[in-house]
């Protein structure tokens, strides 16, 4: 979402246009560039990314509390403070992520297939740099080195365009990045930062189709909404995370409450967190009042229909909005199914598509839930707080594309390339 900020008002067009005239070419040979770099060279930046955030902690977090101090004046709640906050290990989390980048094998040049084709021309299809990708997030500064290292590994060249939320924080770690790729002689504008987080600045950045290859938003519903409404450029869309547990009717009950409690308040405002809980009717005296417990012990609103109400002790009447919401706080949805179709039917309309999870003993059950349910990623008796780039094990994350179209799930190195189509022949005409 775009949270008001006193940038957000009305900006001349006259200023915006040529300064993202400027970004945009800039992007375009740096992207020249990268794509031809060596794998050495880029994983020895890439390294040096991680040594510079390192000498530059205390400056990031300087930068950051300033970004802090400003959205508790406004009194932004604690999930999108904690989405907002830097801490050293979370710093330090991004540097690793930068390495791990630097070991993972360059997708850039593989050769997907290769075949003979008519007349016995030799084809190969071949992976290659998507070229300019935009990135338009919201208050999380370490999607600013994530987004980064992706796109450099790639060969791709990136313009960041993070919230007025975290612009202190973005800035100072962009600054950082940049100067390391200089220090290695790689591309100055191979990393850009977009300052001006207007409204009308980001439209614009929508809008450059001339420069921009690739588009993705990452944040709430109402920016990917807005992106997809407004951008000429091709998009993936991210994020948005209206996740589900459902606890069949035959269950373990003690996995199934540290699933539970594991998936929504760990972290809470992330987009893999669950945001609503389905429990089989045949478990509800068994399972609902300690699952209640629990969640409550940790400071979990629930939000009920109204037969689980009955059982629970604390709880609000859920609205239809609810089931259709994600939270991204300490509040949980919860609806008794009659079975199991119920549930695959309840997630498949109220989901978004992101991650989804069923506790079982029912191999049939399981079987089932993993071919019904529409979504990137479906669990069987595991958190959907798995659903990261670095836990599927591809480094860091771009991102978790909730759409089917070229990347699906979290997007690693290799969604973060295109391919080409690479002939040989010996004279051969048509």
């Amino acid at each position: 979402m775009f949270v008001k900020n006193k940038e957000h008002n009305m900006k001349d067009q006259t200023e915006i246009t040529p300064m993202l005239e400027k970004l945009g070419k800039q992007a375009k040979t740096a992207a020249a560039e990268m794509a031809l770099m060596s794998t050495e060279k880029k994983n020895k930046i890439l390294i040096k990314m991680a040594s510079v955030l390192r000498e530059n902690i205390d400056a990031i977090l300087t930068s950051n509390s300033r970004d802090i101090n400003i959205a508790n004046e406004k009194g932004a709640p604690t999930a999108f403070i904690d989405r907002l906050t830097l801490t050293k290990s979370r710093i330090e989390d991004m540097a690793q992520g930068l390495e791990s980048l630097s070991m993972l094998d360059d997708p850039v040049g593989e050769v997907i297939h290769g075949w003979k084709g008519n007349q016995e021309i030799e084809i190969s299809k071949v992976r290659v740099p998507i070229g300019v990708i935009g990135i338009i997030y919201e208050a999380r500064p370490n999607v600013t080195a994530d987004a980064a290292g992706i796109c450099f590994k790639t060969g791709n060249a990136v313009i960041l365009r993070g919230s007025g939320e975290a612009k202190e924080s973005n800035l100072a770690i962009v600054t950082a990045l940049i100067k390391a790729v200089s220090e290695e002689g790689g591309p100055a504008h191979a990393i850009q930062l977009l300052e001006d987080t207007s409204r009308e600045a980001a439209r614009e950045l929508m809008r450059m189709d001339k420069y921009l290859d690739l588009l993705i938003p990452r944040g709430g519903a109402e920016l990917i909404k807005t992106v997809v409404k407004e951008a000429t450029i091709p998009v993936i869309e991210t994020g948005v995370g209206n996740c589900h547990i459902y606890v069949d009717a035959s269950t373990d009950i003690k996995m199934a409450l540290e699933i539970l409690l594991n998936a929504k308040t760990q972290r809470p405002g992330v987009c893999n967190a669950a945001e609503s809980l389905l429990v089989h009717k045949y478990i509800i005296k068994e399972f609902l009042p300690l699952a209640s417990k629990a969640l409550k012990d940790h400071g979990v609103e629930l939000r009920a229909c109204p037969e689980s109400l009955i059982h629970l002790d604390v709880a609000k009447p859920a609205t239809e909005e609810d089931f259709a919401t994600e939270f991204l706080d300490l509040v949980i949805s919860v609806k008794i199914v009659d079975s199991l179709e119920s549930a695959i039917e309840h997630i498949n309309k109220y989901g978004s598509k992101h991650s989804e999870t069923i506790i079982t003993n029912d191999y049939t059950s399981a079987q089932r839930f993993t071919k019904e349910i529409d979504a990137a990623a479906v669990y069987v008796n595991a958190s959907t707080r798995f659903t990261d780039g670095g836990m599927f094990g591809f480094g860091a994350e771009i991102g978790i594309s909730t759409q089917k179209l070229h990347a699906r799930g979290p997007m690693g190195l290799a969604e973060m390339t295109s391919y080409k189509y690479i002939i040989h022949g010996e004279g051969q005409v048509r």
